[in-house]
């Protein structure tokens, strides 16, 4: 009995020594447990992302033209064949007024004239294959010399056309299709290069050249015509260094950028 009291006794101490000790570490994690807050994210504002927006598709007006781009004469374009330059690789060929264009192994050369380079290549591809395993064909645009002015933006037919004679922006404008839905006839910008190769910015009203309100503009070579869309947001000031990020520009109309 007296052995069983004892053992009683020594559990009866544990306990109570160890209710003593785990309550404060408990107390202390949870004193000394950091506080957690939650930060909300700023939502950017209408004000901070039309501006990029505006430039964005600035850019990709004339970058996503190359896809569709017509070749014409004194175009400049390149052939390369995977693995197999220099036999079957030529750089730097311009497209003479034939728009016709010779190529080893294939006599009667390639017609290039009003053919995209996509186009171009998958024609050489077809040629090629009686005499190579498998080629794999890429013609690039170096350099878009047939051109000599653009209209770009909201109009119905955005592209590069040749002037072969005297065009008005208000020409210019039809001949694209018309402003589209959403473009902006009073806040049109005519981009073109001084005699010391900048680029200037003069904004149009087309709508009170039509009323005439204001004297009639006509196109120098390479000038570009671009139509914004209605709440146009872009500073103006800053569109030709937009403009100048658009790769497309320094192969239509040799862009110093």
């Amino acid at each position: 009995m007296r052995v069983f009291a004892l053992i009683l006794m020594v559990l009866g101490f544990s306990i109570g020594v160890f209710s003593q000790t785990e309550n404060p570490r408990t107390r202390e994690r949870t004193v000394d447990e950091p506080k957690t807050e939650t930060v909300e994210k700023a939502t950017p504002t209408p004000e901070t992302t039309d501006g990029a927006d505006d430039e964005e598709e600035v850019v990709a007006y004339y970058t996503n033209y190359l896809k569709e781009y017509r070749l014409g004469p004194n175009d400049v374009i390149s052939v390369e064949v995977f693995g197999q330059c220099p036999d079957y690789c030529k750089v730097g060929i311009t497209v003479p007024p034939t728009a016709r264009i010779s190529y080893p192994l294939i006599r009667e050369g390639v017609m290039v004239g009003g053919r995209t380079v996509e186009q171009v290549a998958d024609e050489i591809t077809k040629k090629l294959d009686e005499y190579i395993i498998d080629p794999k064909v890429t013609v690039t645009l170096e350099k878009a010399m047939s051109v000599r002015y653009s209209v770009m933006g909201n109009v119905v037919s955005p592209g590069v056309r040749v002037m072969d004679r005297k065009v008005s922006l208000y020409e210019a404008v039809i001949e694209a299709g018309g402003i589209g839905k959403n473009g902006d006839k009073k806040k049109i910008a005519l981009i073109r290069y001084d005699r010391q190769g900048n680029l200037s910015r003069q904004e149009v009203n087309l709508a009170a050249i039509e009323s005439g309100k204001e004297p009639m503009i006509y196109l120098n070579p390479g000038d570009q015509v671009f139509v914004p869309k209605k709440g146009f947001s872009l500073n103006w000031e800053t569109f030709g260094k937009v403009l100048g990020q658009a790769s497309v520009v320094r192969l239509l109309f040799g862009s110093p950028f």
